[in-house]
């Protein structure tokens, strides 16, 4: 699929122009045919014959930014002076920052911050470590742990490279749950190193999200690293993803007056994300789920059959379909993409089922092309922004983190999951609900809190009787 002109790659063009009337017009006409759009212009200054220009225009990315460039550079009266790139703009010294919550107004106050004051904290927490929760960062602080090999849609750029899209994750984290999170970019891809490192560093914090680590150490990293922590650890590329692909289909099936367990679903992709999304499914109550990788249908009597693969086998295809993706979707009621992109065509989709459901999800170029697939299917999903039904992970994992901190978990279970994945479904009125509608935008006000409330409600259900938890600073600091 063509990609249309997007503000992630937009451009500030700042430019000298020959002042007359039709200037203005000349800019916005010239940029239009060459593909872009305008998305604001500014004069910045006036001189007798001449005007300052700052022209702002979506773009399809850098060889359209300079053909538009090329395409101003050619109008008379026209002088480029500087091209800006606004996301590397965004992106400039990073994205976060670290400021101090208390104030340095004076001695005083430096002798409670730190030295001597601070020492009499720090007695406190070695005599009740469980204290740290209450006197540390570590309250309301999580890391983001990655080593840049599954980089969403990207793959293995490494950790340095991939450090931007985890100072983003950070700052989502922060604006949608009000959590600190910190990104940690580990230069190594041994599962013991990673796992050792992870558990160094744990004390500061209250959870640990895994973040782009390539399936299948993804797997043993983050099962190490539950045994061993006493603070949850969540993989948001399996469990994020599972939680909104639940949540979008739970209402789907409403749209298409269709039953989770009566429906025929195909998954494409059997990495770490299909795999936790197709064990969610299970857990809901879906029977009849054929799972499909690059070598076609998986099956126990497969040959070759990748050892990683060996439970989907056993856990699905209860009609023993064999074949090709395609095969597969014939007659299906609902189709999930995990997988690579352009793989499947509108054609392919008109096979299946009457009222079905596609679920496109890679990213960013799904593997239908959504509006050829909704010339067939009832329902279209995607990650994308620029389409309805956004299956977009940040829709679960600043709830899901709040309501794990909140509730002081130590851990993530599937009931946890499954409450969160009801709850942001919920979140849709039945008022609300159409086709188009099926899963609330990311800046909807109720899907953080209500995600938060039904997490910390279910950890605290299945938790263990510990010693009573207690909120109370200036008490625990006495002590």
């Amino acid at each position: 699929m063509s990609s249309a002109p997007s503000v992630s790659s937009s451009i500030t063009v700042r430019l000298q122009v020959r002042a007359r009337p039709t200037a203005i017009s000349e800019l916005t006409t010239a940029i239009e045919s060459a593909g872009g759009i305008v998305t604001a212009l500014d004069i910045t200054r006036s001189e007798h014959e001449r005007i300052g220009v700052d022209v702002t225009c979506a773009t399809r990315g850098e060889d359209h930014a300079a053909a538009i460039v090329a395409t101003l550079r050619e109008l008379t009266g026209v002088d480029v002076e500087r091209v800006s790139d606004r996301t590397f703009l965004l992106h400039l010294g990073g994205k976060l920052s670290i400021e101090s919550k208390v104030p340095l107004r004076n001695r005083d106050d430096l002798s409670m911050a730190y030295t001597p004051g601070v020492a009499r904290v720090c007695e406190a927490i070695a005599a009740r470590p469980e204290d740290a929760r209450n006197l540390t960062i570590k309250r309301n602080t999580i890391a983001v742990v990655t080593d840049g090999t599954a980089v969403l849609g990207l793959g293995d750029i490494g950790p340095l490279a991939a450090l931007p899209v985890m100072e983003g994750k950070a700052v989502l984290f922060k604006r949608f749950a009000g959590i600190d999170a910190f990104p940690i970019a580990l230069d190594t891809t041994d599962v013991n190193r990673i796992v050792d490192t992870v558990v160094a560093i744990a004390p500061v914090f209250a959870g640990i999200n895994l973040e782009d680590i390539s399936a299948p150490r993804c797997f043993e990293v983050e099962r190490r690293l539950r045994e061993r922590l006493d603070i949850p650890v969540f993989h948001d590329d399996q469990h994020g993803t599972a939680i909104v692909a639940l949540a979008a289909l739970t209402n789907a099936l409403k749209v298409v007056e269709k039953r989770m367990e009566d429906v025929r679903i195909v998954m494409s992709g059997a990495g770490a994300a299909g795999t936790a999304v197709l064990k969610l499914l299970l857990a809901a109550g879906a029977r009849d789920v054929v799972v499909c990788d690059i070598a076609g249908v998986v099956h126990g009597d497969r040959p070759g059959l990748d050892p990683s693969l060996v439970w989907t086998a056993g856990a699905t295809n209860p009609r023993r379909v064999t074949g090709s993706l395609r095969d597969a979707l014939v007659g299906a009621d609902v189709f999930i993409g995990l997988s690579a992109p352009d793989i499947l065509t509108g054609d392919d989709i008109a096979t299946m089922a009457p009222g079905s459901i596609v679920f496109a999800m890679a990213n960013p170029r799904p593997e239908v092309d959504p509006d050829d697939a909704a010339e067939h299917a009832a329902i279209v999903g995607t990650g994308r922004s620029d389409f309805a039904n956004q299956i977009n992970n940040v829709l679960a994992f600043p709830g899901v983190f709040r309501g794990l901190l909140d509730a002081q978990s130590h851990r993530v279970t599937l009931e946890l999951l499954l409450a969160a994945a009801q709850a942001l479904a919920d979140v849709v009125t039945p008022d609300e609900l159409n086709a188009t509608y099926i899963i609330p935008s990311v800046f909807n006000p109720e899907v953080t809190t209500r995600v938060a409330a039904a997490v910390e409600q279910a950890a605290r259900a299945g938790a263990a009787p510990t010693t009573t938890q207690r909120d109370d600073h200036a008490v625990t600091a006495l002590r």
